[in-house]
């Protein structure tokens, strides 16, 4: 056995601890991925320290160490795929493990007579699933796959005959190109300027680099570089990872604190901030801004009548029915239990903002089918315009109030809103 690498598979075995506690604690549509990626880089660490016994065992933990390399860098690009769920993105992941951990096979096996045919595969396979859908789905990345695989049957074609050094260069050819292929596909996905993003892409661009200066410098004896050096790259990729899911896990505690957690809207804190913001531009640019404020009719009996579930999806269904009829410069805002709140930024003039307010009470006028019922509601609605009706925030929001207030004892005195139980025909 191999001792040597009993420290780098304790470091990994507990890097998946990590992982694993992420993934149960906020889990991810990426996570799970990356959990399962380091599973197998475990698989790879176990492996190679069996690849020194006599025999075939040795030759059997060489392949699944090489093989578990492979199927690593599969899973990690694959979490990266932005359309993962296109039914010949499975394909394609499957083509390209399956091709690869058949080559992978077949050089250890020592079968020479299947090595062409093999190479072929791994660079024929991408090209024929992507061309088979081309008329329904095309991406640039689908492409890129295309063409680092074809490059890599080339390559294979051109070198595996050569010897054991040439089947010692082919096989870091194919991991290689799998760890290149992850390299550009987190550029792709992660393309902000964070320090997770820029070292996982740093430690997959060394990790690649990892299968072409150690072949090189085998050839130059006077350069002894220890073998943990070559290994450092993966751990500086899992640094990264986890960098990431903290940031995303920042970011998503970010939202949740500036957004209704039912409707998605940006909650009053949130609002606040923009429409102090919206009213700023105005000052500089002399323009004007209207501020709406949109209180539900009856609400509270859709909740008695109802249910509360049927409430909520009344909210759900009203904010997303605001930010259909407003342009995406405007806000859209759950500022209350039944209210909401609308900032209108320039262009705008009062007669606008008196057309849109009637617009979404024409709309709140039509029954809603929730759940199966239909719910006739209405609603009330205030208009204040910066700067002719107020100077400030505080009293814009005021002005809107009494705005809407006088539109809900007016429709007091007219017919309440009826809410039908029965299922629509």
């Amino acid at each position: 056995m191999n001792w040597i690498g009993i420290p780098d598979l304790t470091a990994v075995a507990l890097l998946v601890c990590a992982f694993a506690s992420v993934a149960r604690r906020s889990p991810t549509p990426v996570s799970g991925i990356w959990l399962l990626g380091w599973i197998t880089i475990a698989l790879h660490f176990a492996a190679s320290t069996f690849t020194q016994l006599p025999g075939i065992w040795g030759s059997f933990a060489q392949f699944i160490a090489l093989a578990s390399l492979t199927w690593a860098g599969f899973l990690f690009m694959w979490s990266t795929i932005p359309y993962n769920r296109e039914v010949s993105s499975l394909w394609m992941l499957l083509s390209l493990s399956v091709s690869n951990t058949a080559y992978i096979a077949i050089v250890v096996g020592g079968w020479a007579w299947a090595m062409n045919p093999a190479a072929v595969l791994i660079g024929a396979l991408p090209l024929l699933i992507t061309l088979s859908v081309l008329s329904r789905f095309n991406h640039p990345l689908r492409w890129v796959a295309v063409g680092l695989y074809g490059a890599l049957s080339i390559f294979l074609l051109l070198e595996q005959h050569r010897g054991d050094q040439g089947l010692d260069y082919a096989l870091n050819a194919v991991l290689f190109t799998v760890y290149f292929a992850c390299c550009i596909h987190y550029c792709v996905r992660y393309r902000r300027a964070t320090t997770g993003a820029f070292i996982t892409m740093a430690g997959f661009l060394s990790w690649a680099a990892v299968f072409l200066v150690a072949p090189i410098l085998e050839s130059f004896p006077k350069i002894q570089v220890e073998k943990e050096v070559w290994n450092l790259p993966k751990f500086v990729v899992a640094v990264g990872m986890i960098l990431i899911l903290l940031e995303d896990e920042i970011e998503h505690n970010k939202h949740l604190a500036l957004h209704d957690h039912l409707t998605g809207l940006p909650n009053r804190r949130l609002f606040q901030d923009r429409l102090a913001s919206a009213l700023e531009r105005a000052r500089r640019t002399d323009s004007q801004t209207a501020l709406l404020v949109v209180d539900l009719d009856h609400f509270k009996r859709v909740n008695d009548t109802f249910g509360h579930h049927v409430g909520d999806l009344l909210l759900e269904r009203v904010g997303a029915i605001f930010q259909a009829r407003v342009r995406r410069s405007d806000t859209v805002a759950r500022t209350g239990g039944d209210e909401f709140s609308v900032i209108l930024e320039e262009p705008i003039s009062r007669t606008d903002a008196e057309r849109v307010s009637a617009s979404l009470i024409e709309l709140l006028k039509r029954p809603l089918n929730l759940a199966g019922n239909l719910v006739h509601i209405g609603a009330s609605v205030g208009v204040a315009v910066f700067p002719d009706d107020a100077a400030d925030l505080e009293a814009l929001c005021v002005a809107a109030d009494l705005d809407m207030y006088e539109h809900k004892n007016e429709a007091r005195a007219g017919s309440s809103p009826v809410l039908n139980a029965s299922s629509p025909k």
